[in-house]
């Protein structure tokens, strides 16, 4: 029998009741009608009651009680629907007395930004991303001590803490080029600094890093003045290669001349192979042209035995 039944009963017996003391038909027996009565309200009573001694715990949830005689009690419920008095402890079931408050365990992300000082005092931005979540065993110190606001109230102070005190070793150009290092001491120092808050951090990890403007721009201006440098060294490197091509080539041409001159003056028909090469070159090029040319052998360097001549003239005298 459910509750609108009943209501449905007891109002059409308070009728019968009305009806039956109006027209002096015949009456119903109070003590009956007093026990129905009764016995309705101590159903719905009791449905109340029950209803309001059990509370449900949702995935990736975590309970704790508190009672209003002994406060917060170091029993954790996990997932499920649980009673407000504990079966071992084996009192009464009085809601009234108990509350349960319950945790979202899960890992939550937050980004927190810090301005901070390097050790070279310039000032760098940065946002650290931390995915944090409460130590089940200890919801009962964190209800005591924090809240159920407790990321709000530690994580923010020991990520600024921690972010100023790691930066502060670092210079500007260091906390880009060893970026791995300080995001190394970053994660260590805050794992174990929420420990001591029962907080448990899964990830911690450097997202953003931003410089002032001046900073900026002269790291800019300095990265220009190395390329400039650079490029100088390179012309300047570049010159003295070509200087040394150049004695080499005149050291080599110098050589040959003296080679050439000394076999002259060793052997006179060296000229005339020196000639017979050259005439071989000019009617090489001449064959493979186009147009029709008429030389004779003086232009073709082809008067050989005149220039015998004039050797062994040469020699007599």
């Amino acid at each position: 029998m459910n509750s609108q039944d009943a209501w449905r009963r007891l109002s059409q017996q308070l009728q019968r009741v009305s009806a039956g003391g109006g027209g002096g038909g015949p009456r119903m027996p109070v003590r009956g009608f007093f026990t129905g009565t009764g016995l309705l309200l101590a159903l719905i009573g009791g449905g109340v009651a029950l209803n309001a001694s059990l509370f449900n715990v949702d995935g990736g949830h975590r309970a704790i009680k508190y009672t209003r005689l002994h406060g917060v009690k170091d029993e954790v419920y996990p997932e499920g629907t649980h009673l407000m008095a504990s079966a071992r402890q084996g009192g009464a079931l009085i809601p009234w007395f108990e509350t349960p408050i319950v945790y979202d365990i899960r890992a939550k992300p937050r980004s927190i930004a810090s301005l901070t000082g390097t050790k070279d005092l310039q000032m760098v931005n940065i946002t650290c991303r931390v995915l944090s979540r409460p130590n089940i065993s200890s919801l009962p110190t964190i209800y005591r001590e924090l809240g159920t606001d407790y990321d709000e109230r530690v994580l923010p102070s020991i990520v600024n803490e921690v972010l100023k005190s790691v930066v502060a070793q670092f210079n500007a150009s260091q906390i880009i080029t060893q970026r791995e290092q300080v995001s190394r001491l970053v994660r260590e120092n805050l794992t174990r600094r929420a420990l001591r808050f029962n907080l448990v951090l899964d990830d911690v990890s450097i997202t953003h890093v931003a410089f002032s403007p001046e900073f900026t721009h002269a790291v800019e201006a300095k990265q220009v003045a190395q390329q400039t440098a650079l490029r100088a060294a390179f012309l300047v490197d570049q010159a003295i290669q070509e200087k040394q091509s150049i004695i080499v080539r005149a050291q080599g041409e110098a050589r040959s001349a003296e080679l050439i001159g000394e076999a002259v003056r060793q052997n006179k028909g060296f000229l005339q192979l020196r000639r017979l090469e050259a005439a071989r070159d000019i009617a090489t090029l001449l064959a493979a042209s186009d147009n029709r040319v008429m030389l004779d052998s003086q232009s073709l360097l082809l008067n050989v035995t005149e220039d015998a001549r004039d050797l062994l003239s040469f020699g007599k005298k």
